[in-house]
């Protein structure tokens, strides 16, 4: 029985998938958000990179006192609207190493190379997840579940923002081709630094 047949037929499960991708929405929201830091960056880029140290340190404390029964305004209610059920009873740690993925990619590598890193982190990973999630039917093994349809928006979506930067489409596809491999890794959260880390990687070693 297909998944889209479920949908269709069995209530429970909608509502499911349906909160699923509630969550997932809110999680991209904020992936796609860290697509200002390269514009925020070309302005004052020591103060960016203090902005994404405080909020990341912000965010990890206020996480912290979730986990010790404490609220902390807003910070707790967005946690709860983009915790997958996974995180249920954990730390919730995908803002942390999107920071430091974005952190690092401003620390280690100079333009073109840290945009484009940015962007494989905002773009590349956030949407790959929600068109994963959304219409992935063929699973790619030694991934932990991951989708074509998820790999190739992710191919695409750093394809068109490495393109963007360059105009140079022979090397922006090898680092969306290296970006799309390193996004299909079973690292779970800690993809938020690989992936910024590889792109980045390798727009330094080809631009």
């Amino acid at each position: 029985m297909s998944d889209f047949y479920l949908f269709l037929t069995n209530r429970r499960h909608r509502n499911s998938v349906l909160a699923e991708l509630s969550t997932e929405f809110v999680r991209k929201s904020i992936h796609l958000l860290v697509a200002l830091v390269p514009a925020l960056a070309a302005w004052n880029r020591p103060f960016t990179m203090f902005l994404l140290s405080a909020g990341t340190v912000f965010y990890a404390y206020s996480e912290y006192m979730r986990m010790l029964g404490y609220r902390i305004p807003v910070v707790s209610a967005i946690t709860a609207l983009a915790a997958r059920k996974r995180d249920a009873g954990h730390f919730v740690l995908g803002p942390v190493t999107l920071g430091i993925g974005a952190l690092l990619a401003l620390a280690l590598y100079p333009n073109p190379a840290a945009s484009i890193a940015i962007y494989a982190l905002a773009f590349g990973d956030g949407l790959s997840s929600l068109v994963g999630r959304i219409f992935g039917s063929i699973r790619l093994p030694l991934t932990g579940g991951k989708s074509l349809e998820g790999s190739l928006t992710c191919f695409f979506a750093v394809l068109t923002a490495s393109y963007s930067v360059t105009v140079d489409l022979p090397r922006s596809a090898i680092v969306a081709l290296v970006a799309t491999v390193t996004e299909a890794l079973p690292s779970k959260d800690f993809d938020n630094i690989l992936l910024p880390m590889a792109a980045g990687l390798a727009a330094v070693l080809l631009f």
